[in-house]
């Protein structure tokens, strides 16, 4: 695939492109391997608003399993997908 461009492209510039238009070579699958060494980075505290939600059991006795503070972690893999998708426009 060739390059539409020459140089850094700008965020806005960068949003308009399509996906198919975008060079991924120099970027690495994220296969097993990847997500076997992946860590939860946790937020800073923020003001927290209790709420009722209902998850796949099997994912929350996954997070629970990993100990205390799995609440915490659930909201850090929430945290993460928001923060991306704001950044993408998602």
């Amino acid at each position: 695939m060739q390059r539409p461009y020459d140089r850094e492209l700008t965020t806005e510039e960068l949003l308009r492109l399509k996906d198919e238009d975008i060079d991924y070579s120099d970027i690495p699958e994220l296969d097993d391997s990847f997500w076997a060494k992946a860590r939860v980075v946790m937020p800073e505290q923020r003001n927290k608003t209790q709420i009722t939600a209902k998850f796949d059991a099997d994912m929350v006795a996954w997070f629970k399993a990993q100990g205390r503070g799995y609440q915490a972690r659930m909201n850090a893999v929430l945290r993460s997908y928001y923060e991306a998708a704001r950044r993408t426009g998602g």
